[in-house]
C-alpha cells in the first residue's frame, strides 16, 4: 500500500548536498539536513541511490576530488538512517504505472530512467519530487519542486 504525504529526493539534490564545490551545495545541504533531522516523511527512490553512488564516485566528473566508494556509501547511509526516511522502489502495481507513463507519453531512450523514477514516486504516493532536473516536466502526473528556484 502506498504511503501518503511524502516528499521524494532526486539524485541531483543528493549530489549537490555532498559536493561542496557545487554552487547549489549550501541550499541542498541545508535541505537534506532539514529532511534528515525533521519528522516529515521523505523518501529516496532506489534508482537515485544507485545513481548517486555512480556520480559521486565518477573520477571523470570530479577528477582528484572524487569521492571514494566508502565516502559516498557513508553519506547515503547517513541520509537513510533518518527515522523519517524511506527507500522506495517498485510496488505490486508498478508495471501498470510505468506502462501508463512510458506508453502514454511514448518515452524512450535515456528518458526511461526518469520515467522509472516518476513511476516509483507515483506508485508510492509521493506528493512531490524535489529536483532541479527539468526533464521530469514531461511527466505531468508527477509534481516536482525545484528548491533552487524561488
Amino acid at each position: 500500500m502506498a504511503e501518503v504525504g511524502m516528499i521524494a529526493v532526486d539524485t541531483n539534490i543528493l549530489v549537490y548536498a555532498q559536493r561542496y564545490e557545487m554552487p547549489q551545495n549550501q541550499v541542498a545541504f541545508d535541505l537534506m539536513n532539514q529532511l534528515s533531522e525533521g519528522s516529515e516523511r521523505w523518501a529516496i527512490p532506489w534508482p537515485c541511490c544507485y545513481e548517486f553512488l555512480g556520480v559521486a564516485t565518477n573520477r571523470r566528473a570530479w577528477g582528484d576530488s572524487v569521492s571514494t566508494t566508502g565516502q559516498a556509501w557513508r553519506q547515503l547511509e547517513a541520509w537513510t538512517a533518518s527515522p523519517s526516511c524511506r527507500l522506495i522502489g517498485e510496488t505490486a502495481g508498478f508495471m501498470d504505472t510505468l506502462s501508463e507513463i512510458v506508453n502514454g507519453l511514448n518515452v524512450r531512450g535515456p528518458k526511461i530512467h526518469d520515467a522509472k523514477i516518476a513511476a516509483i514516486c507515483l506508485a508510492n504516493g509521493v506528493d512531490f519530487l524535489l529536483t532541479s532536473d527539468r526533464d521530469f516536466a514531461m511527466f505531468p502526473q508527477l509534481v516536482t519542486r525545484n528548491p533552487f528556484v524561488g
